[in-house]
């Protein structure tokens, strides 16, 4: 669970929320954050696999001259 939250205080968010939002918009709310964490982490795993690509594209530097003046 969330480190320093208990029971009673999950219970206590819990109808927090049920007052604020009531129990039709719930489902609602819960889908549109999922889909939003869903996106959110398709993003990041998009742009990790494209930092890996362009590392591999780029060449390495050896630290030797090429050029023989």
């Amino acid at each position: 669970m969330i480190p320093g939250l208990g029971i009673w205080e999950l219970v206590l968010i819990f109808l927090i929320v049920m007052v604020f939002f009531g129990a039709k918009r719930i489902p609602v709310i819960g889908r549109g954050l999922g889909a939003g964490i869903r996106n959110f982490k398709g993003e990041l795993s998009e742009a990790d696999s494209q930092a890996d690509d362009r590392s591999l594209e780029e060449p390495t530097e050896t630290g030797e001259d090429t050029d023989a003046s």
